[in-house]
């Protein structure tokens, strides 16, 4: 499966929050200026041919709909990003976004818990 652009999830994150939707309707929820009905429709046709959207025909028309739900997709690229640029380490990951100050200590005591949690199970 190939990796989105960005446009590309931003209708995808659209889809998964209306579950179906005419392109119109896809339109209604992206931010200001909006995009053209063409260029939004010829943009998810070709996440259809990636294969992340599938279509209901209605006569001329199409209803789109995710055919990947957001956890299998945050999953496989997640993994690929840590892959990628973190050395395939989870504790760089912490560390990157500890070194950032996007990440607190109570948040940390709260991963902690949770893998005490899961290793409990």
């Amino acid at each position: 499966m190939e990796k989105l652009t960005n446009k590309e999830e931003e209708i995808l994150q659209v889809l998964w929050q209306l579950k179906k939707a005419f392109v119109k309707e896809v339109i209604a929820e992206l931010p200001n200026p909006k995009p053209h009905y063409n260029t939004i429709s010829t943009v998810i046709r070709n996440m259809e041919e990636k294969g992340f959207v599938k279509h209901i025909s209605f006569g001329k028309t199409h209803q789109y709909y995710p055919e990947i739900t957001k956890e299998e997709y945050r999953k496989k690229y997640m993994q690929k990003t840590i892959k990628n640029y973190f050395e395939n380490s989870y504790t760089n990951v912490v560390s990157f976004f500890a070194k950032e100050e996007k990440i607190s200590i109570d948040e940390l005591k709260k991963i902690i818990a949770s893998i005490e949690d899961n290793s409990k199970k």
